[in-house]
């Protein structure tokens, strides 16, 4: 019994959760955003690949970030240098953002910013393998990324994130050569989890593979 209503509960919070979602999505629509998701435990590259991204294609698109973390704007601080509208979201105790927190970042946008000027707006989630997987925010796609000092296994050990992902970056390519990890199981074990999903290594400290990033991203843009 107790598990039935537990289960129930959880039901509940995400069909509630997706409804907002929906909500979120429409507006981005109607502004003709495109919105994505990126999410990774912590440490795997998340604000790095941001910063690397809003360099190279601010003359391009035109991005807004909105940045979940628990407690701090450091991320936020590093991504405004880039002149870009950065819209900080405190989670507090929650290790993922939501469909209303992602909400009212939306509501931020839209009063201090021209949402209809805006091509791409590009969420960093709370750094977390599991529960960022299972709370959609309104994105068009999920981005995943997975540090190969993380090892050969998460993808078995944590495989919502990697089912859910349109995406995987396999990031900190340059320190392979330095570690016991081998990249192709790497992404072998990802492929069981996801055939479909495009997978790209890159390093943000050579820039290796970031082109091809910076190419799926332009195609998934709206205007």
């Amino acid at each position: 019994m107790h598990q039935t209503f537990d289960a129930a509960i959880e039901l509940n919070l995400l069909h509630a959760n997706q409804d907002g979602a929906d909500h979120n999505r429409a507006h981005f629509d109607q502004w003709g955003i495109t919105c994505l998701n990126l999410m990774s435990s912590p440490g795997a590259g998340k604000t790095v690949l941001l910063e690397k991204t809003l360099a190279a294609l601010q003359d391009k698109i035109s991005m807004a970030v909105i940045e979940g973390d628990m407690t701090t704007e450091l991320d936020a601080d590093r991504l405004r240098q880039y002149n870009v509208p950065v819209i900080p979201i405190n989670t507090g105790r929650s290790c993922h953002l939501d469909s209303k927190m992602v909400a009212g970042g939306i509501h931020t946008l839209q009063h201090q910013h021209h949402p209809e000027a805006i091509d791409l707006v590009l969420v960093e989630n709370v750094g977390n393998l599991v529960c960022p997987a299972e709370f959609e925010v309104g994105e068009h796609a999920k981005v995943a990324l997975l540090s190969v000092t993380e090892g050969e296994d998460k993808p078995l050990k944590y495989p919502v994130m990697f089912q859910e992902a349109d995406c995987l970056l396999i990031t900190k390519i340059d320190l392979v050569p330095y570690l016991d990890v081998d990249l192709e199981r790497i992404i072998n074990n990802v492929r069981q989890m996801n055939p479909k999903v495009e997978i790209f290594s890159v390093s943000a400290k050579t820039e290796q593979g970031l082109d091809l990033w910076f190419d799926w991203l332009l195609t998934k843009v709206q205007k």
